[in-house]
């Protein structure tokens, strides 16, 4: 066991108690702050989906919020149908008679929790295969993702009939897990996002420290060196954006009980843009840091807008360029310098881990 999976481990540690004592304490256990704190342990589940793929496998995926957004859609579809009577209200306005064909197996919670991270991760895995075996890399992944962001957007939009359209789907009825009725302002609730959280962070941090991982951070060094070695690029490429993808979905179906609607916003640009700065902000080469730093900047966004109204934006942009300036690597990089400094290791700040092949 490396020293530096024994790091991991102990502030995962940490950061789960925290999450689940400290910070309900600080609260006083109110259903508001507890709510609001729940949406940001759901954003922090999507930084650390991209750090997967980003920091592990060098892959930069501005595609990110898309596949949320399919999380988002699928528990808001199965609530919509749970609180119609028959045909969703939108659907009656926009002239459609019977329910469509796609919507009926959302009438399964089974279903829903499982096209929410399988539906994410084959759309997902099909954009990947179309990149990765034509070796696509660098910014043109960025591009490509990006793209395929917009018009996956704008397909949403404008099918206002079957997905609400600009407006999402609201009006939804509250999740029924095992007979317990899912309140987003309970102490259950709370605990229930926090420890989906943990578990990603458990799974992330296994998975960036297995051969699997290993092998990701050779990709991301030198792919046509990791190809003389005989390993399949696209093969590994591929699955980690799977896995990245299913995460955001995941992520994007506890969106939706925190804020009891879904909405194509969350499918932006910036939406994705955002996920980014979280990554970046709290170090994409650590599936933790990720998390927190998603957390950090959410509670700076919603404190910044409660003072300065017009401006937060700017303050917020300001933030983001005095952090990719003076920390590259983000909070982890500066702590991890910091840590070394103090060990009597120095170490020059771009410098990136040298990662040894695994053998054949």
């Amino acid at each position: 066991m490396s020293s530096k999976f024994q790091y991991d481990l102990v502030a995962l540690v940490i950061f789960a108690l925290v999450v689940a004592f400290g910070v309900p304490a600080v609260m006083n256990y109110d259903g508001f702050e507890l709510n609001t704190f729940a949406r940001y342990l759901a954003l922090a589940i999507v930084s650390m989906a991209l750090s997967l793929s980003w920091g592990t496998a060098g892959l930069l995926n501005l595609g990110q919020a898309a596949t949320f957004g399919m999380g988002s859609y699928a528990m808001a579809m199965h609530l919509k149908l749970r609180a119609s009577d028959g045909l969703p209200d939108f659907m009656a306005w926009n002239n459609v008679e019977t329910l469509p064909w796609v919507w009926v197996p959302f009438e399964s919670l089974t279903f829903t929790l499982l096209a929410g991270l399988l539906v994410p991760a084959f759309i997902g895995g099909l954009i990947a295969i179309f990149m990765f075996r034509a070796r696509i890399a660098g910014v043109f992944v960025a591009i490509i993702t990006l793209a395929f962001l917009v018009a996956f957007q704008l397909l949403f939009i404008n099918q206002q009939g079957h997905t609400g359209g600009q407006n999402g789907l609201t009006g939804l009825a509250q999740m029924s897990l095992f007979g317990w009725i899912v309140d987003p302002y309970s102490m259950g609730f709370y605990n229930l996002v926090a420890g989906c959280l943990v578990v990603a962070l458990a799974f992330g941090v296994y998975l960036t420290h297995s051969k699997f991982g290993l092998i990701l951070r050779a990709i991301r060094e030198d792919a046509d060196r990791a190809r003389f070695f005989g390993y399949n690029v696209a093969n590994y490429q591929t699955l980690v954006f799977c896995i990245s993808a299913a995460l955001a979905g995941w992520a994007g179906m506890l969106y939706t009980l925190v804020l009891e609607f879904a909405s194509p916003t969350y499918m932006s640009v910036s939406f994705s843009l955002a996920i980014v700065i979280w990554c970046a902000v709290g170090g994409r080469e650590s599936v933790i840091a990720a998390a927190f730093g998603a957390i950090v900047v959410n509670m700076l966004e919603g404190r910044l807008s409660d003072v300065f109204v017009e401006g937060w934006h700017l303050i917020l942009g300001v933030i983001f360029v005095l952090v990719v300036m003076f920390m590259p690597r983000g909070i982890y990089g500066l702590l991890s310098e910091s840590l070394q400094k103090l060990r009597g290791i120095g170490r020059p700040r771009d410098h990136r881990d040298a990662e040894t092949f695994p053998n054949t």
